[in-house]
């Protein structure tokens, strides 16, 4: 019961956040120089047909009457998190409005493109953690030995690597959206995971290091248990940690990244999606992308902070016991 009441008040505390991303968002958006209507029609649109698309858009307002009436219509999404995870309907249960670069509802755009980024970011945190973890442990447990060198070289090559080094187009549904894409995933899980790779692996050095000075290992040595016997049942996982901790913070990383790579890759994802957003000035595709990206993080963050009582049953969740 710790566990789910921990989970709805941090869900509780992520709303003034999004609400926050969502203000932040729509006031720069809106002040980035120029026309989305003039981007539309061209060079010489006519009056009667800009002035027509304007009010279509609610483009005729102002803006402050238009950030409230944005506000009250993705209000479902607060009252959506308060139901102790977010529930993704497949319109979001709320209005995203409607996109005007692709006159179709943000929505709908979102949940063509939103499977094909989850995958590939899922793909490069699955690399990043596979590859991390073990040239971790084999760094600190052969500490400053030629392993330990290469392992450090391969992080630091890592941390120097950009996010690039396949096109997901005419798929009838999302189921087959996500299985083109994985046909294509193999150079850009790559690329994405790299990065992270790099900084997981520099943290599970530090970590299985600091474990393993600990007096607890010297007093299990002094008793004549393996180094392996150590690293495996004592060490590992309380050097998991902060490695969960630095996973968590790559999110933003990766969510940065995935939009550099779907562009480079030429992969239709939610990177793609917000680019072509910011190109055409298109202010709800904008929103409504920027609102998805805080919603992963958010869940990514707060999916971050109840696996430490996994890792560490010492942690708890504000619940002591009577």
């Amino acid at each position: 019961m710790g566990l789910l009441r921990y989970a709805v008040r941090r869900l509780l505390q992520a709303i003034p956040v999004l609400l926050g991303i969502v203000t932040i968002t729509f006031f720069l958006s809106n002040a980035i120089p120029g026309d989305p209507v003039d981007i539309m029609l061209g060079a010489s649109p006519g009056q009667a047909q800009k002035e027509a698309i304007q009010a279509k858009f609610g483009l005729d307002k102002p803006l402050w009457v238009r950030y409230i009436n944005y506000v009250g219509d993705v209000s479902p999404i607060w009252l959506t998190m308060t139901d102790s995870f977010p529930y993704v309907a497949p319109e979001f249960g709320v209005d995203l409005g409607r996109s005007i670069h692709f006159r179709a509802p943000v929505s709908r755009k979102i949940m063509e493109r939103l499977p094909v980024t989850l995958l590939l970011m899922g793909s490069a945190f699955a690399f990043a953690i596979a590859t991390a973890v073990p040239l971790g442990v084999i760094s600190a447990y052969r500490r400053n030995k030629p392993t330990d060198h290469v392992s450090r070289v391969v992080a630091l090559v890592g941390v120097s690597t950009p996010s690039f080094p396949a096109e997901v187009d005419g798929a009838a549904t999302q189921g087959d959206v996500v299985v083109t894409a994985g046909h294509h995933l193999v150079l850009p899980t790559i690329a994405l995971g790299t990065l992270q790779m790099a900084a997981i692996t520099r943290i599970e050095r530090s970590a299985m290091l600091e474990q393993l000075s600990q007096d607890y290992v010297r007093l299990a040595r002094a008793y004549g248990i393996s180094d392996r016997t150590i690293l495996r049942k004592h060490a590992f996982r309380p050097a998991q940690l902060p490695v969960i901790t630095i996973i968590g913070l790559q999110l933003t990383a990766a969510i940065g990244g995935a939009v550099l790579t779907e562009t480079v890759f030429e992969i239709n994802g939610m990177g793609r999606l917000i680019i072509t957003a910011i190109d055409a000035l298109d202010y709800p595709l904008i929103m409504g992308t920027t609102i998805v990206f805080g919603l992963v993080f958010v869940i990514g963050v707060i999916a971050t902070d109840i696996s430490y009582a996994y890792v560490d049953p010492r942690v708890s969740y504000g619940e002591r016991e009577a």
